[in-house]
């Protein structure tokens, strides 16, 4: 049998092998994840009942409509009997046993009595039961797609080693060797780098196409963990804010429940309500900001006309608070990358802090000047300032360096964490640092470009 032959069964095995191994491995640890992901959302459907079953349909029902959690919700009698309370896209059709929901008391589990669901159940008031079931129709259809595309690039990966085994020459089978031993490392997960580039032009492409898919394989994991990261701070930054506003509501509410409750006391109440759902609604649009700010990174940009932002929201200021004395340093034609609407949000959340923190006969000091590539913009201005540990913390943190003052005032507490994200989304940076003139001083640095032609700047 001739090399060339030899060359290409071997090419075709060890491909095909390893695009299976490889694919397998994907397919199974795709079905698990989501698997997993399902069983947690049983697991925090059945949790939300631990401890008070007689209120668990419904504390079920709460957890399953806030969340959007796509699971049917069984009540199970002590006699057998079924009713359902909530059906999924895919409703559970079978009807659970009592032996069913007892094998799925203490774990989530699927039985050949009720194919394609995975369920768990918990006891609920007068000795019956609740049974959460999730159907697993689309994570078995994920995991088919997924099968096919494995084997399409399996197969594809075999008719390319066809192609190029004709091509090669003895001289290259030890750099082939090689390869193959650097993708099955990368396969297995083990960092390593490719061989130098050498040998025909064929295995040199060859090698290019690895290496590039391989960085297109490590970009697409990055940006799926930063999704997941901007995602998890989201939610973080939604659960802390808005828990104050709901546990006031929530207060307030038991208080107009009151029978004995007075007109007075009834219209304080009523009107405290109405300002917290205000905050809350003022916090929702802060919040979908900032994760429009954060999706917006990669959007296109287009010059700004920096120096014209500060100039314009600086006159503005100066128009709106007649008692304050603004001194501004600008340093003209001035222009940058971003979105303008952007810009313009941190110079509007920059001084409409400074008028809701400080005195309104506070002195204010806008500077912006350029050092080479880079603008620097400076705000000062004469209020109490921050507390001394404000200083050393974190700008990206979801947090108010002073709770009660922006509580207060109306203030959100993300009015820090907008400006830092608009800058970063810019490549900037921002810092936090006590000002000369007694109160908050804000630095912010962005790159700079040269001033566009008119067809550009439109």
């Amino acid at each position: 049998m001739k090399l060339s032959v030899r060359l290409t069964i071997l090419l075709i095995t060890v491909t095909v092998v390893m695009a299976l191994v490889v694919g397998w491995y994907a397919v199974t640890d795709s079905t698990q994840s989501q698997y997993a992901v399902l069983d947690a959302q049983i697991n925090a459907v059945i949790s939300s009942g631990n401890g008070h079953p007689i209120q668990a349909l419904n504390d079920a029902l709460y957890v399953v409509q806030s969340n959007s959690y796509d699971v049917t919700i069984d009540v199970v009698g002590p006699n057998g009997g079924v009713t359902q309370a909530n059906a999924g896209v895919v409703p559970l059709s079978d009807t659970p046993t009592l032996a069913d929901v007892r094998a799925s008391l203490h774990a989530v589990r699927s039985s050949a009595d009720l194919p394609g669901f995975r369920y768990r159940s918990e006891s609920a008031g007068g000795g019956g039961y609740i049974l959460v079931a999730a159907s697993t129709a689309e994570i078995t259809s994920s995991a088919h797609s997924l099968e096919v595309k494995v084997a399409l690039v399996g197969l594809l990966a075999a008719l390319l080693s066809i192609m190029v085994a004709y091509l090669f020459t003895n001289r290259d089978i030890s750099l082939i060797k090689r390869l193959i031993h650097s993708a099955g490392e990368i396969a297995r997960g083990d960092e390593t780098t490719f061989p130098p580039e050498s040998g025909s032009p064929e295995l040199r492409e060859l090698r290019s196409s690895l290496v590039t898919m391989v960085g297109s394989l490590h970009r697409a994991l990055d940006n799926e963990r930063r999704t997941s990261k901007e995602m998890q701070r989201f939610i973080g930054d939604a659960s802390h804010e808005l828990r104050t506003p709901l546990t006031v509501i929530k207060g307030y509410s038991e208080i107009l429940e009151r029978p004995d409750l007075d007109a007075e006391m009834r219209e304080r109440a009523l009107g405290r309500v109405r300002r917290e759902v205000e905050r809350m609604d003022s916090l929702v649009t802060d919040l979908l900001f900032l994760t429009e700010v954060r999706e917006a990174r990669s959007a296109p940009v287009a010059p700004v006309a920096l120096s014209d932002v500060v100039h314009d929201a600086a006159s503005t200021f100066r128009v709106d608070h007649p008692g304050r004395d603004v001194a501004l340093t600008l340093t003209p034609d001035i222009w940058t990358t971003g979105q303008a609407h952007y810009v313009e949000r941190l110079m509007n959340n920059a001084l409409s802090n400074i008028a809701r923190h400080t005195p309104s006969d506070a002195p204010v000091a806008i500077t912006l000047t350029t050092d080479g590539d880079a603008a620097t913009l400076v705000i000062d201005d004469g209020g109490p300032g921050l507390p001394p540990e404000a200083y050393e913390r974190d700008a990206r943190q979801f947090q108010r360096f002073d709770p009660a003052r922006s509580r207060e005032s109306g203030g959100t507490g993300l009015g820090v964490s907008i400006m830092n994200d608009i800058v970063v989304s810019m490549g900037g940076t921002m810092s936090l640092g006590p000002s000369p003139l007694g109160g908050l001083r804000l630095h912010f640095t962005l790159a700079t470009i040269d001033a566009p032609t008119r067809e550009e700047a439109r």
